[in-house]
């Protein structure tokens, strides 16, 4: 699979000039990690939250540096690795929380036992999903996509929980489009990028088979 087409910045989609809603999560970041894309993509892909990033490498430095999501050496170039080897080309970006969730910055109802490296990601928290979703939802009702891409567990809780949905078992609903009423969009989860190696083989795929299982899933949905 060959590199993808870093984003270009100028289609970043900022919400807001500043957001304070979540304590630990402004203290932890370097900026806040907005969707990147056309306005009127077919797709939109969910992510969970920007990771601490790489600031030194001369690209794709995480969205905790760029402010753009999914723009990370690991998830963001595999991921878009995967909309692109689809075919395509008007794809949208964003992560359900917009902030880097440190693992040495926890929020306040909550305590480590053991001091973690500020690199280390921790799972946002319900109060913070709960928090930006206002912002998921705008982006939703904004791009107006044929279909919602769900990448992992805490990007397809999140979008679940506007169906006022709780989360049972992840992998059953991988490849499984999932109606959203209120959403008003399908949502289909995959595998988070970072897990897919891990994952694909266990759910019985080769990686040919699952990128092929993603495509029907959205041509099903008039997306080709």
């Amino acid at each position: 699979m060959s590199d993808p087409e870093f984003p270009d910045p100028d289609l970043r989609n900022p919400l807001a000039e500043d957001c304070r809603k979540c304590p630990a999560l402004v203290a932890a970041r370097e900026r806040i990690c907005w969707g990147v894309g056309p306005r009127e993509a077919s797709v939109l892909v969910v992510g969970e939250a920007p990771a601490a990033g790489e600031p030194d490498v001369e690209r794709w430095q995480g969205g905790n540096w760029t402010g753009i999501a999914y723009t990370g050496r690991r998830s963001g170039r595999k991921i878009r690795g995967v909309i692109e080897e689809l075919g395509i080309d008007d794809a949208y970006f964003t992560n359900a929380v917009k902030c880097f969730p440190s693992a040495a910055i926890e929020p306040a109802e909550r305590s480590c036992q053991k001091p973690p490296a500020e690199t280390d990601n921790r799972e946002p928290t319900a109060e913070e999903r709960a928090n930006c979703r206002p912002y998921l939802r705008r982006e939703i009702e904004g791009i107006d996509p044929d279909c919602v891409v769900a990448t992992g567990k805490h990007a397809t809780r999140s979008l679940l929980a506007i169906e006022g949905r709780t989360l049972d078992s992840f992998l059953d609903l991988v490849l499984d489009t999932q109606r959203c009423p209120t959403l008003g969009v399908p949502v289909l989860p995959i595998l988070h990028p970072s897990y897919q190696e891990v994952w694909i083989s266990r759910l019985g795929h080769s990686y040919e088979e699952y990128l092929a299982a993603i495509g029907e899933a959205l041509g099903a949905e008039g997306i080709e």
